[in-house]
């Protein structure tokens, strides 16, 4: 049954955090402490029935909104509520002090799930702060030129162009084509883009749109080869897909703790390939900058939620348990239901790809005539079934992005309530 936010203020007047963790909804059959180990054999429903009790969501509950917001299961959210209360119980710079090597610890772990080294590894806020510690800190001036990728994040799209209009350099857009055209398109769209003035291409790995995935080890190796410098933005793929920067070496990827990792929020990540490091500047001048690499220049951000650093080390931990591959497979596996499903319901226009190695655990479609917000709506209200909306001209309509907490289970239920909505109406 779902807690409410008066039962919620209740066990915490009755006994504070404490009994908060006590709490049935918070209550797993992995104790404290102890590192998660999936039970079941390797994939099977009892392996996945064990990873989502880890998560504190009520069990009516279907959550498919892992492309904006994931829940973190209940290992990191001990590590966050324990490193808090130990610095709120004693703030002193003494107790704060192990605090550092936590950080770098963090800074390994996220280091060794992308396959590169910790001095290439910049703990930040989010993705929309890492890609403009890369958009703001390279020295572009008039007669430069950035080649974008038209589906990026507005972080990696409007932040270009606004500051574009500061420094004096171009923008040129490699427009978005749906249905997805294939790689080779969008190979040949970009070394048509790119010129002699081309310093920067920035494109987005996996599309939190439609989840079009982009040809990154491709686009990577064609700028590479024309001295251009590459931005990746993983916040889709990293905690989804088994990245290894080793192989697609981009100049710079960055990603966020709190999508698909399940981690905390206000934790991120930036990679800065060893190479380039001497042509980008930091942004932010402040104290407790990293230990090691570039971190030592580039991350001097003042006071920082370090918990949430903590904590993301362990939402890493908890996907190395369960296996990057395992996790790959499991998402893609519902995604590929889910179209199967909905390309079955009459009046359903599917916006993403139905070909697997074209796409990736984003699934947007339009529900016909029907208005997406009314239906999102009732889903949650009536079915309690939680997705996201698209609005505007390009590909409206409703958004379901499954992860490693959902199951095939919940993916017949979201159809049977697209179903009958379709028919009925809402």
């Amino acid at each position: 049954m779902a807690q409410s936010r008066r039962d919620f203020a209740r066990i915490f007047a009755l006994g504070g955090s404490a009994a908060l963790f006590s709490h049935p909804a918070f209550v797993a059959e992995q104790p404290p402490g102890k590192p998660f180990s999936p039970r079941g054999a390797v994939g099977t429903e009892t392996f996945w029935t064990s990873v989502r009790e880890q998560f504190v969501m009520p069990p009516d509950l279907a959550v498919m909104n892992a492309a904006n917001l994931c829940p973190s299961p209940r290992s990191v959210l001990e590590a966050m509520y324990s490193s808090t209360r130990d610095v709120d119980r004693d703030p002193s710079p003494a107790n704060r002090e192990k605090l550092g090597p936590a950080k770098e610890a963090t800074r390994k772990k996220v280091a060794d799930f992308l396959r590169v080294t910790p001095d290439e590894i910049v703990l930040t806020r989010n993705t929309s702060e890492s890609n403009n510690l890369v958009s703001s800190g390279l020295d572009l001036k008039a007669g430069d030129e950035v080649v974008l990728f038209g589906d990026n994040h507005p972080s990696n799209l409007q932040a270009w162009r606004e500051k574009s209009k500061r420094f004096g350099y171009s923008v040129k857009l490699v427009d978005v084509v749906s249905p997805h055209p294939g790689f080779d398109y969008y190979i040949d769209a970009f070394t048509k883009a790119i010129t002699s003035q081309t310093r920067v291409v920035a494109f987005t790995h996996l599309t939190s749109t439609v989840g079009d995935l982009m040809p990154a080890v491709e686009l990577c190796r064609l700028a590479r080869e024309r001295g251009v410098m590459t931005l990746v933005d993983g916040a889709q793929s990293a905690g989804l897909l088994d990245v290894d920067l080793r192989v697609m070496q981009p100049d710079f990827y960055t990603a966020s703790a709190h999508k698909w990792p399940c981690g905390p929020k206000e934790a991120g990540l930036l990679f800065i390939n060893s190479r380039v490091q001497p042509k980008v500047w930091p942004t932010v001048y402040s104290a407790y900058p990293g230990a090691v690499g570039i971190s030592r220049t580039f991350e001097g951000f003042g006071q920082r939620d370090d918990a949430a650093l903590v904590a993301f080390g362990e939402a890493l931990d908890f996907q190395a348990a369960i296996g990057r591959q395992q996790i790959e497979r499991r998402a893609r596996s519902l995604t590929q239901a889910l179209i199967a499903g909905l390309t079955r319901i009459e009046g359903v226009q599917i916006w993403t790809h139905p070909a697997a190695d074209l796409s990736a655990a984003v699934v947007s479609f339009k529900p016909g005539s029907l208005d997406p917000r009314k239906l999102a709506a009732v889903l949650y209200e009536k079915d309690r079934i939680a997705g996201a909306t698209r609005g505007g001209g390009d590909r409206p309509g409703i958004r379901f992005s499954p992860h490693i907490y959902n199951s095939p289970a919940e993916v017949e239920r979201i159809l049977a309530a697209i179903s009958k909505y379709m028919k009925l109406g809402v």
